[in-house]
């Protein structure tokens, strides 16, 4: 048996083990059911074949490859590994040292034998990054449920969706919020108060009128003095806002958006043509676009855009953004995702 120190491999490190012909939907599938943010690709005597990353996966998304596609063309054949014999002080530099949130374990066989996580081996980072919540909207298209309650306090498990929200971001770092709020927004200030429930900061942007999903920021004062995440109220999902603002950072953007793919498949077979020359068929093909997920990080310059008070909503933000040559970047995410629009969308989340 591996030297290892059991104390230092996360326990159920074997759910993240997949075959070299796994299709991108399960490599997807793994990543969501183990949350390590990694897919070991192994043989089937657990010799180590390679990994997939987040960013693996994110990228590939970013190339339009299908949900039934291989994973072979985005393993990474060459991960960094460790030996079962290292120990804490050196697996805690060697990660750090290369930036590497998951480090599999392999023996003189390279056979994998274990893995290692970042956040299991340090405590979370404590971010100062303001986080703004849209929770202002009226929620017509959920009516009757809102006729008395503000969309963002709809109940999901037991708790309303800005809870959830609020739990998630804390979790990862996060302390200081700003709720934008209009539509029976006394209920929210009474209901999350100043924070102090959860160990937070919270503070709030009272809108006077529906200013949409980005108009609320030109309310802000004083303006943010690092990049921020504004996340809208109704979005359910497990997305990571420590990892989208580090990928936003990284890249040195000005605005980044979380998108997720969407397909939609033809109910028809399509005929290709030029004229009246038939010049290929297609099946029911799929098309698949990216949607916008309501998860945004913005430099604080992006609110030059704005002026104070006025209707916004964050696509033309970014059409802004985008005409002033400034950099605005997706983050494809893959993690469980639900917009609470419809009613329909709050069943669908309740259940799930």
């Amino acid at each position: 048996m591996p030297n290892i120190d059991e104390s230092l491999t996360t326990e159920s490190w074997g759910k993240a083990i997949l075959p070299v012909k796994a299709t991108l939907q399960q490599a997807i599938s793994k990543l969501d059911e183990t949350a390590f943010q990694i897919v070991i690709v192994t043989a089937p005597d657990r010799t180590l074949l390679g990994t997939l990353t987040d960013g693996d996966i994110r990228r590939g998304l970013l190339r339009s490859m299908g949900m039934d596609d291989s994973i072979e063309p985005i393993i990474n054949r060459e991960p960094l590994v460790a030996p079962p014999s290292l120990g804490r002080e050196s697996v805690l530099q060697l990660m750090q040292a290369n930036r590497v949130h998951q480090l599999p374990i392999v023996d003189e066989n390279r056979h994998v034998v274990g893995l290692y996580l970042l956040d299991e081996l340090i405590e979370p980072v404590q971010h100062s990054n303001l986080m703004i919540i849209m929770a202002g909207g009226q929620g017509t298209r959920l009516r009757p449920h809102t006729k008395n309650c503000p969309k963002a306090m709809l109940l999901i498990n037991g708790k309303p969706m800005l809870e959830h929200i609020i739990e998630s971001a804390k979790a990862e770092g996060f302390q200081r919020f700003i709720l934008a709020v209009h539509y029976l927004g006394n209920m929210i200030e009474e209901y999350c108060g100043d924070g102090r429930r959860w160990n937070v900061q919270i503070d709030y942007l009272r809108e006077e009128s529906p200013l949409g999903t980005a108009g609320g920021l030109s309310l802000l004062n004083p303006r943010p003095e690092t990049p921020f995440i504004v996340s809208n109220a109704d979005v359910i999902s497990s997305i990571g806002y420590d990892d989208i603002l580090n990928y936003h950072c990284s890249h040195g953007a000005s605005a980044t958006m979380a998108v997720r793919v969407h397909e939609w498949q033809h109910p028809f077979g399509v005929v290709r043509t030029q004229g009246v020359k038939i010049v290929g068929f297609e099946e029911k093909p799929i098309v698949r676009n990216h949607i916008n997920a309501g998860v945004y990080v913005l430099n604080p310059d992006a609110l030059d855009t704005l002026k104070t008070g006025e209707h916004c909503d964050m696509p033309t933000l970014f059409s802004r953004l985008q005409g002033s040559d400034a950099q605005t970047i997706v983050y494809p995410i893959h993690e469980p995702w639900i917009d609470v629009g419809r009613i329909d969308d709050l069943k669908r989340a309740q259940s799930e």
